[in-house]
């Protein structure tokens, strides 16, 4: 992501709209030179670097941009302090040294080979080593040792992402309109809203899609971004799921010029079709192999009953829950869990989410090799809806339970 002085966005009767950069052949060979640039510094320190950026600023009108560019260029880079030397530990003897006469000039050099005198080991050390070592933890100093390149015209995307995710610093709510979607994407998108402790409120069904609102603590502490920093960092995840809007609510920001004193609040508007590209994973089609081969033994069954994965959410007092699967008859349907092979506090925490849900349509399948006693969990509580198996999950004995549970939508 980019620093707020390097976002870049207008506003017009209330919208915010950021800045993206196009494609341009000047643009593309822009990003090339920088990402060239860092690929060429990988064993120099970063005062270098920053004075080759510079360089290129000059003269620049679009300025920001290049240091945009280059800020998401330097999150790809690894820096750290160079030499065999620890700075802490060379500062310490220094220092100490130093204390023993009044401050002179003209007693650092003797100071600086007495330092190395006292820190060498099996290589002696020279004063020159001790100096540059002094201070090589310090962010100019620091040394790039390692840098993940990438192409250009992805450099852009990112740029343009960040851009995108700079006008959620300041949202206090966001309301997402996720429209039937393909399988494995809610559960992607439920797996980063734990990951950024996001609370949201979902309403909807799995048929026409939910609606997730997420506002949190946002509206209590007013000064504070942190909670909108942590909605930045969703958005590239929401780029996996099909089919969404997004209407974010934002706080103005009242240290730039040319904002209007009236506004009391922006909005921040982006669907699915707005073309920008997430640098996160994309969703495995399955996350174990017990749930992709019942997936493979079902569709070889004869039956009206058809699968599908992971398209309901279920709302549960503080959170939400995606059953691994759906099944449909007409207007018949019925949610399905499989409880594999997990630690015990896992165990306890996924059947009291289960119980809240209260939802009477959901199948419990358990292995056996589960031990619940331990985990202190009371299947009992499930009734005739829980499945047993051992190994192998039978599609046949779920499509039983169906059958006697399954509830008209």
């Amino acid at each position: 992501m980019l620093p707020t002085e390097l976002l870049m966005f207008t506003v017009k009767e209330g919208l915010a709209n950021p800045r993206r950069l196009k494609p341009t052949t000047t643009n593309l060979k822009l990003a090339e030179t920088l990402i060239a640039l860092y690929a060429s510094h990988v064993g120099k320190q970063r005062a270098e670097l920053n004075e080759e950026v510079r360089a290129l600023e000059a003269g620049r009108a679009d300025f920001r941009v290049l240091r945009g560019l280059s800020h998401l260029l330097g999150q790809r880079g690894e820096f750290e302090a160079g030499g065999s030397l620890a700075p802490p530990a060379v500062r310490e003897k220094v220092f100490a040294l130093a204390q023993s006469h009044p401050p002179s000039r003209q007693r650092t050099t003797a100071i600086l080979e007495q330092a190395a005198r006292a820190l060498s080991t099996e290589i002696p050390l020279t004063s020159a080593e001790v100096a540059a070592a002094l201070y090589a933890d310090l962010p100019d100093q620091q040394t790039l040792i390692a840098f993940d390149p990438l192409e250009p015209l992805d450099l852009i995307q990112r740029f343009d992402l960040a851009q995108a995710q700079g006008m959620l610093y300041r949202a206090f709510q966001l309301v997402i309109t996720a429209r039937r979607n393909e399988p494995a994407r809610y559960k992607q998108l439920l797996r980063y809203l734990k990951l950024f402790g996001l609370m949201v409120t979902v309403e909807g069904d799995a048929d026409y899609g939910f609606t997730l609102t997420m506002d949190g603590p946002t509206s209590l502490f007013t000064g504070t971004t942190r909670y909108g920093l942590a909605m930045a960092k969703f958005l590239p995840a929401l780029l996996h799921v099909t089919k969404w809007d997004l209407s974010a609510a934002l706080k103005p920001r009242r240290d730039l010029a040319w904002v209007d004193p009236k506004d009391e609040e922006w909005s921040y508007q982006v669907t699915s079709e707005d073309g920008y590209v997430s640098h996160y994973k994309a969703p495995e089609e399955h996350d174990s192999a017990l749930k992709s081969g019942f997936s493979e033994r079902f569709a070889k069954l004869e039956t009206p009953w058809h699968l599908e994965r992971e398209v309901d959410l279920v709302p549960v007092p503080g959170g939400v829950i995606l059953p691994d699967f759906r099944l449909v008859d007409g207007e018949r349907s019925v949610l399905m869990e499989i409880v594999g092979y997990w630690r015990p506090e896992y165990l306890k925490k996924k059947f009291a989410l289960l119980k809240k849900s209260g939802r009477t349509d959901l199948i419990v399948c358990v292995s056996e090799r589960l031990n619940l006693e331990k985990a202190g969990v009371n299947p009992a509580e499930f009734g005739d809806r829980v499945i047993w198996f051992k190994g192998v999950l039978d599609p046949k004995a779920v499509l039983a339970v169906a059958e006697r549970i399954a509830v008209k939508n």
